[in-house]
């Protein structure tokens, strides 16, 4: 599968390639602050199989966190495209940011423990008050 995607300006591009690792929503209090508040939808696609295509995004990780993610964005429009987590070899890349959004289909959702009222959980999916196990 290969996925294109962009931020809201358009600054920032990039391409991934490879067999989805996850396809998920992720219900967890940090994703909350990323969204504004709704599930943060996103598709994990092999590290090897993505780059950057035009531009370079900012990068933030923060400090006070043991291993912490590493969020990227654009640097003119702010939209977050991808996340990377220490030690997983993957681009965690954000749905809303992919040129043909409709290819995604949640396979689950994680970390409902942090769900709140107004989240709703796709039917007939598994969910996890975390991570699932391997």
């Amino acid at each position: 599968m290969k996925v294109q995607g962009r931020c809201y300006c358009g600054n920032v591009r990039y391409e991934a390639e490879g067999e989805p690792m996850m396809a998920a929503q992720c219900l967890c209090r940090e994703c909350q602050y990323i969204t504004g508040g709704g599930p943060n939808l996103f598709m994990a696609m092999p590290a090897t199989g993505f780059k950057y295509t035009a531009s370079e995004p900012k990068q933030f990780t923060r400090k006070d966190l043991e291993r912490a993610v590493t969020r990227e964005f654009c640097p003119e429009c702010g939209t977050h495209l991808v996340t990377k987590v220490p030690g997983l070899p993957a681009a965690i890349l954000k749905v809303g940011t992919f040129d043909d959004p409709s290819v995604f289909t949640p396979q689950m959702t994680i970390y409902a423990c942090d769900k709140q009222t107004f989240h709703h959980l796709p039917e007939g999916k598994p969910s996890f008050e975390k991570l699932p196990a391997h």
